[in-house]
């Protein structure tokens, strides 16, 4: 059994670099043979070369051909994620590949096919399923210890918005920010999702309305375990990036708190100081991307079933897919309207 898994990564922007670095830094048993992005300049090629990478292509296609790479790390737009598994998968490579795999789900479907196919590994980026605080409230309410789940609740809000180019194309709030909520509500409850009811406005960011879209959201859910759930979501938080979940079971709660910048607390007559939460996602999650990373490079060299898979990449695309129209008409939407 191969103890070092030769990767391929594609996109070098800002995820594709995080994964790079943490790849070369701190994953164990994980060698980056390649790198490709369709866009390529001095700084790009300058980084590739410092982490030591000896090949770089402007085709991602090529570099999926290369026959020293036996996983690609997909990180490019989210419009070609599918496309690339699917090559991936022909090429007999395993695959890593960031959220959302697409925003069509008849697409991300085709994309699995050939994925079970072709007998690969595939693993999805919902890297929060790692994070030290959700994965012991995780862990908690799935060893039974606490009964059965009956409330779910998740809190994301962003520090400020994202530009209004990223809204453009990124499929919208519930496409680009909540479907890593909807996968911590599945995650979290053990189950399926049957219903959301979703309802949103627009605080922030006038602009927003011509895409049709929100930054302020609430969303209701109900569980096919009989559980419910609230997710509520702002593009602007101002203070920090504000992470929290709880489940609420038969034999108490669980919850947890955001990672702040430090610990400390400062008490006076005045009253009682601490600091704010982290401020950015990478401050927040960056132990949780390395342990992702590992968890798949772990998967093909003990080879056994990733951690987060395909299955996992599709139904939370189904939830988005139901909160926006519930949204535009106003009503609950059952999971099974969107099914395709």
């Amino acid at each position: 059994m191969a103890k070092t898994v030769r990767i391929g990564l594609i996109g070098l922007g800002r995820i594709g670099r995080l994964h790079g670095n943490n790849l070369v830094a701190s994953v164990r048993g994980a060698e980056v043979t390649a790198a490709a992005d369709i866009v390529m300049n001095d700084e790009i090629r300058d980084w590739v070369s410092c982490l030591g990478i000896k090949k770089i292509y402007d085709d991602p296609v090529k570099l999926i051909q290369d026959s020293d790479v036996d996983a690609v790390f997909i990180c490019s737009s989210t419009a070609s994620h599918a496309e690339l598994i699917l090559e991936a998968s022909k090429a007999g490579k395993h695959i890593f590949c960031e959220k959302p795999i697409h925003t069509d789900a008849g697409v991300i479907k085709h994309a699995l096919s050939s994925v079970k196919a072709s007998g690969v590994k595939l693993q999805v980026g919902f890297v929060r399923r790692f994070d030290h605080n959700h994965k012991k409230v995780h862990d908690t309410v799935a060893s039974g210890a606490m009964g059965h789940p009956h409330i779910v609740k998740v809190t994301s809000r962003d520090p400020e918005p994202q530009p209004i180019e990223y809204v453009a194309t990124s499929g919208g709030i519930f496409m680009d920010m909540t479907i890593h909520d909807f996968d911590m509500a599945r995650y979290l409850s053990g189950s399926e999702v049957s219903e959301v009811a979703a309802y949103g406005t627009i605080m922030i960011d006038p602009g927003l309305k011509k895409y049709d879209d929100v930054d302020t959201a609430i969303i209701m859910l109900k569980f096919e375990n009989g559980a419910i759930g609230v997710i509520e979501n702002s593009r602007a938080a101002r203070y920090g990036y504000d992470q929290r979940v709880e489940v609420h079971c038969d034999k108490g709660c669980v919850q947890d708190f955001n990672d702040r910048i430090n610990t400390s607390m400062i008490s006076t007559a005045d009253g009682v100081f601490c600091e704010k939460p982290t401020w950015f996602f990478l401050e927040r999650y960056n132990d949780a991307f390395i342990a992702e990373a590992q968890s798949f490079v772990d998967a093909i060299i003990n080879d056994r079933d990733p951690e987060v898979s395909g299955l996992d990449g599709l139904m939370p695309v189904y939830i988005a897919i139901a909160a926006k129209k519930s949204l535009q008409e106003n009503r609950p939407v059952k999971i099974s309207e969107v099914v395709v």
